[in-house]
């Protein structure tokens, strides 16, 4: 048996893990038979906190399987033994690329620990930001929430980075960000950053090319890679790979033949010696076979006579195997946790075993000891139970319900939540202008120094602000939920204060939010061709996945959500209650602001509608006119000499504008009329052409019979035809002809076959702008009203939700957005870019029957022919705030509404 001769590891204090072998990776499917009787030998290994064990082994192939009992010991295989006195490192091997794919909790915990060494010493090379939020995870997971004196003195005590100290304010801000984290949720955030960089698990050996450039070469799970410093300069994948091998000190790489490449197919690389080159060689073999292959290669057959070649084989599992193994087996995980801070100061260390608590390695009498973060039954609340974002990916089977926190009950509690998960989502929209936006054309000649300014000087006080704000809302639910300060005595389970503070605050910046109005009309007005191409590339990047024009107008759009948050709270508290004061005092104070800025906003939303539309539309000028006012966009048929045809329309308050869709680089709609709203006058006309849901559109010159999808499209459409006719009439003056513009003949519009075929083709199939409303509404045959859009910006959410596929097992642990029609998915709200997005233009919403099986609470079901999701929301309360929010615009926009209670 292995024995541990010093004290218990780190990793042994966190984990507690019960006695089992694990998976070996040197006997797939067996255990370790009985050591043979023999004379023991003592080795030191180094773990990967640093710290040192003696064991008393017979036989280097035990080593530390059985002390550390780790399931995918693939990823950490050992070296043989050395020299007497050599201190052997127990260090990661295999890198993979996603670590959700590490099912075993303690694996991804000592791969945190690999990260922060690889951190430490200089390896692990990125930008300040990565680095500060990495080490802000770290000590996260090690001292717990943000305290000014204590997280200070932490960071003077500790090295995590060669040059930690110029970053040092970095890293406690993105320290303050963390209230209520977990340390198994630090470990996976920090896997989250750390598998996206550069130098991830990167190995660098030197070498030279033919010229005599020095260089370094790599191996990673997708094949060779050659870098120059630290800049990967080339990269050759497994499948371009024909053969590896190395004569002396070259190594060579034997590319398959490609007729397009005119270089040569064999390259090489002069390594240090023979020993260097063989090394990397038999790395790249052992990478190559555990990515790569299904199965463990089996040994090369022993040749009679001579040797040729190397016999050097991959031994173990691979990682496929390795990962169905931990899937199909029904091996228990082990949950596990850094001890309480107050404990160790205390000297004393709590540690679930088999399920039995124990206090200094002694049981504990009576009930189990929790750690913060887990539920009665010792399930981890962690992101790291949550899988892949594709229904592909490795989905658990856990009950993630039972695992959840148990949260406050009251209404004001998940009212306050709201308010704390929705700012999350409006502080990351305002970096998108103060950080991502201003980093991109600060440097750029095309924008005018003035207008940097101006953007500068009315949007970082805000987001300033609300960095403040965001942290006393953390801190408050926090308390309320008990995670933070528990031991501090105070009435907590309130949020008026914290709004009636900061409410007070906003008054002192309405200065500024009364500029970002002239912020916007200022960047349209100096938007020259460069700068024009300047921020349609920003709009290309993950980060802006709104119109830009949407960001800037978001610190008006937040007013309005404080004002509904405290109109509910004012509601839900009865006068009686301590917080009612304190809501109604600041609901008072949001509706003067309001008011102050209504006019102003609802002129720029208008705006920003126009420059918007202008995008999507080709063939019209002057689109974007004083006194303009966008009414209606959507799907109408047009009756013409070809019969039915569908059509974009685009009702303004002066002129009908309507399109068809072609097949143009950037997917814009063309101009096919404009009917001027001056005279016109509309008749329904179902029985005079015998068309369901149709009307006709009479003009000074022309007329158009349209049908809608249904009746109740028809009679949106009627509607707001009318109201913008009555605007034209009470106009100062008629709108000249030159607005009727037709490309028709005599009604009979000429599209050509490539037209034709664009308007056939499937939303799946665009690239570029072929997401936006305007296409979905297309694609989905609906339509909607500037109305809609305003009450869309009211009622933005965000939050956690657990999303499940029709056929899937498991659900998925989501950050969740919903904006501008859409649902934008995250796997945490610290993401930078959604990973998906679900425009509901065209969605049914309901629960889910008895026959579907989903036998959850606050379950709700979006279906749009094939496609089926289900959603969970953590309360009632939060379950009606979803299903409410899409309900209005299912039903109130859309005619495929269709809910069971």
């Amino acid at each position: 048996m292995v024995e541990p001769v010093d004290r218990p590891s780190a990793a042994g204090q966190r984990l507690g893990a019960p006695d089992s072998y694990g998976v070996s990776t040197l006997e797939p499917g067996l255990r370790p038979p009985t050591q043979p009787p023999g004379r023991q030998v003592s080795i030191r290994v180094q773990m990967l906190d640093d710290t040192q064990e003696v064991f008393q082994i017979s036989t280097p192939t035990y080593l530390l399987w059985i002390f550390l009992d780790i399931i995918s010991t693939s990823h950490f295989p050992l070296p043989p033994l050395g020299p007497r006195n050599t201190i052997l490192r127990f260090v990661v091997k295999f890198f993979p690329p996603d670590h959700t794919q590490l099912m075993e909790e303690l694996t991804r915990y000592l791969f945190a620990l690999q990260v922060k060494h690889d951190l430490a010493c200089g390896r692990l090379i990125c930008n300040d930001t990565s680095a500060a939020l990495m080490v802000s995870h770290i000590i996260q997971s090690e001292i717990g929430d943000f305290d000014e004196t204590q997280s200070w003195q932490h960071l003077l005590h500790n090295k995590y980075l060669p040059d930690q100290d110029a970053i040092r304010d970095k890293i406690t801000d993105c320290h303050r960000k963390l209230v209520g984290q977990t340390p198994a949720e630090s470990d996976y955030q920090l896997l989250e950053i750390a598998r996206r960089l550069e130098m991830y698990g990167v190995r660098l050996h030197p070498a030279k090319d033919r010229e005599g450039t020095k260089l370094s070469l790599a191996v990673a799970h997708t094949g060779v890679l050659v870098f120059q410093g630290y800049t990967k300069i080339n990269a050759f994948n497994w499948s371009k790979i024909r053969k590896l091998s190395f004569k002396r000190k070259r190594f060579l790489i034997k590319l398959r033949t490609d007729p397009t490449n005119a270089h040569h197919d064999t390259l090489e690389f002069a390594m240090a010696s023979r020993d260097c080159c063989k090394i990397f060689w038999k790395i790249c073999v052992e990478y190559h076979a555990f990515f790569r292959l299904f199965e463990e290669p089996k040994p090369k057959p022993k040749p009679i006579l001579f040797t040729r070649g190397s016999s050097f084989r991959f031994s173990g599992r691979t990682q496929k195997q390795v990962i169905d193994y931990v899937k199909d087996s029904e091996y228990k995980k082990i949950p596990f946790e850094s001890p309480d801070l107050e404990d160790i100061a205390l000297g004393r260390t709590h540690v679930i075993v088999n399920g039995n608590s124990l206090v200094n390695g002694q049981k504990a009498g009576g009930g189990a000891v929790l750690f913060p973060g887990h539920s009665p039954d010792r399930q981890p609340l962690s992101p790291l139970t949550s899988p892949l974002l594709t229904e592909a990916g490795y989905v658990r089977n856990e009950d993630e319900e039972e695992a959840r926190r148990k949260f406050p009950t009251d209404k004001a509690y998940f009212i306050a939540k709201e308010l704390l998960t929705t700012e999350r989502t409006y502080l990351n929209d305002l970096q998108v202008i103060t950080e991502a936006f201003q980093t991109t054309v600060v440097n750029d000649e095309a924008f005018p120094d003035p207008l940097k300014k101006l953007i500068s000087s009315n949007y970082d006080p805000v987001y300033k602000f609300h960095q403040e704000f965001l942290k006393e809302t953390e801190q408050r639910l926090a308390q309320w939920e008990g995670r933070s300060n528990a031991h501090i005595k105070g009435d907590y389970q309130r949020i008026g204060d914290v709004l009636l503070k900061n409410i007070h605050g906003l008054r002192q910046l309405t200065v500024h939010l009364q500029k970002h109005s002239e912020c916007l009309v200022e960047l349209e007005r100096a938007c020259s061709r460069r700068l024009e191409c300047l921020c349609r590339d920003f709009e290309l990047q993950r980060v802006c996945y709104l119109p830009l024009n949407i960001f800037l107008l978001r610190p008006l759009h937040r007013l309005l959500h404080y004002k509904l948050i405290l109109e509910r709270l004012c509601k839900h508290y009865p006068p009686t209650h301590d917080d009612f004061r304190d809501c109604r005092a600041a609901l008072a104070d949001i509706s003067e602001i309001v008011l102050q800025l209504q006019g102003a906003m609802m002129k720029m939303d208008n705006f920003q509608k126009l420059l918007e539309l202008r995008k999507d539309l080709s063939g019209i000028e002057n689109l974007v006119s004083p006194g303009r006012e966008f009414i209606r966009l959507g799907c109408l048929s047009k009756l013409s000499g070809k019969g039915l045809q569908q059509r974009m329309f685009f009702l303004f308050s002066d002129i009908l504008v309507y399109t068809s869709r072609g097949m143009t680089p950037s997917n814009q709609f063309k101009v096919h009329g404009q009917l001027p709203l001056y005279g016109m006058t509309i008749r329904e006309s179902e029985e005079e052409w015998g068309v369901p849901h149709s009307f006709t559109l009479f003009g000074q010159r022309h007329s158009v019979v349209v049908a809608a999808s249904c009746a109740a499209e028809m009679e949106r459409w009627v509607e707001d035809i009318r109201m913008a006719i009555d605007l034209a009439e009470q106009s100062s003056c008629p709108i000249t002809d030159t607005l009727s513009k037709l490309t028709e003949d005599g009604g009979v519009e000429h599209e050509s076959e490539e037209e034709l075929a664009g308007s056939r083709s499937s939303l799946e199939r665009q690239g570029h702008r072929g997401n936006t409303t305007v296409h979905v509404c297309w694609h989905r045959n609906t339509s909607v009203s500037m109305v809609d859009f305003s009450v869309a910006v009211e009622n933005q959410l965000s939050g956690n939700l657990l999303r499940k596929f029709k056929n899937s097992n498991g659900w998925q642990k989501l950050w969740v957005v919903f904006t501008n029609f859409s649902l934008f998915f995250y796997k945490s709200h610290q993401d930078d870019y959604p990973l998906a997005s679900l425009p509901l233009l065209g969605y049914s919403v309901t629960v889910p029957s008895e026959s579907e099986n989903i036998h959850k609470d606050y379950v709700f079901k979006l279906h749009f022919k094939s496609h089926c999701y289900y959603f969970r929301s953590e309360s009632e309360y939060t379950f009606e705030r979803w299903v409410l929010t899409a309900i209005y615009f299912i039903l109130f926009v859309l005619c495929t509404y269709k809910i069971c209670f």
